[in-house]
C-alpha cells in the first residue's frame, strides 16, 4: 500500500459514526423548551387580551361613545359586522366592529 491510500484509510476509520442516539434526544428536548418558551411569552397573553377584547365588542350598546378608527362617535345602530355611528349632529358613519379601539363610559 502506499502512503496515501494508508492517510486515507486510516481516516475512514477514525470518523465518527453517525450521531448518537443521546443527541436526538437533546435536540427534542431543546425545541419543547423553546416552543413553551414562546407559548408562554407571546401566545397566552395574546390569547388572554384577544378574549377581553371580544367580551368588549360583545358589549357594546347603542348610546356608548367609541373610538372606531381613530373617530370618534355615538353608537345608533349595531349590526352584525357594523356599526353605525354618529360623529357629528346628523352625521351618521358605518364601521367595521374590530374598527372599534376603545368604548367610553
Amino acid at each position: 500500500m502506499d502512503q496515501a491510500a494508508v492517510v486515507v484509510d486510516n481516516a475512514v476509520q477514525t470518523a465518527p459514526a453517525a450521531a448518537p442516539q443521546g443527541d436526538v434526544w437533546g435536540m427534542l428536548l431543546y425545541l419543547v423548551i423553546v416552543f413553551g418558551i414562546v407559548y408562554l411569552m407571546i401566545m397566552r397573553p395574546n390569547k388572554k387580551r384577544m378574549a377581553e377584547y371580544q367580551k368588549m365588542l360583545d358589549a357594546l350598546q347603542v348610546g356608548n361613545r367609541v373610538m372606531a378608527a381613530g373617530i370618534y362617535g355615538t353608537i345608533k345602530k349595531i349590526n352584525e359586522k357594523t356599526i353605525e355611528m354618529e360623529v357629528a349632529k346628523g352625521v351618521v358613519i358605518e364601521v367595521n366592529k374590530n374598527a372599534v379601539a376603545a368604548v367610553e363610559q
